[in-house]
């Protein structure tokens, strides 16, 4: 198991543990675990995600911390949309739509202003972040 691999399962113990409580790095931070299909493997994936919600609508951000590549959970929802999401000790499916254009960058603003971090990935990367919402269905 990798070291972030590690870093997320205990993440994930913990917020499943806690009803989407985490501390630590996340203190404070709003924390969903979302659940991809693997684009090869097919196997269900568990990752936990910073996200911003404008009233009943949830976005989560392909930021993978500024790196030059997307994360494996975006290859992975853009091969298979139907996710689940966990938020506090609730737990749907969603479908996954990646946001472009205006909305995009508005969303990503949006969560740049509330996360700071989120506006040093995206000056970290020449890749735009990909802003995906994830609708519940």
């Amino acid at each position: 198991m990798s070291e972030m691999q590690d870093f997320n399962s205990k993440v994930i113990e913990e917020f499943r543990s806690h009803a989407g409580v985490v501390g630590g790095a996340f203190d404070g931070t709003p924390l969903l675990l979302l659940t991809t299909t693997g684009a090869r493997s097919g196997q269900p994936r568990v990752n936990p995600l910073a996200y911003l919600s404008e009233g009943d609508r949830i976005f989560v951000f392909a930021s993978k911390a500024g790196a030059p590549t997307h994360p494996d959970w975006f290859h992975n929802l853009r091969a298979h949309p139907t996710v689940t999401v966990e938020r506090g000790s609730e737990r749907y499916q969603a479908t996954a739509t990646v946001l472009d254009g205006e909305e995009r960058d508005r969303v990503y603003s949006g969560q740049a202003a509330a996360n700071p971090g989120f506006a040093e990935y995206q000056a970290k990367t020449e890749r735009v972040i990909p802003v995906v919402e994830l609708i519940r269905t």
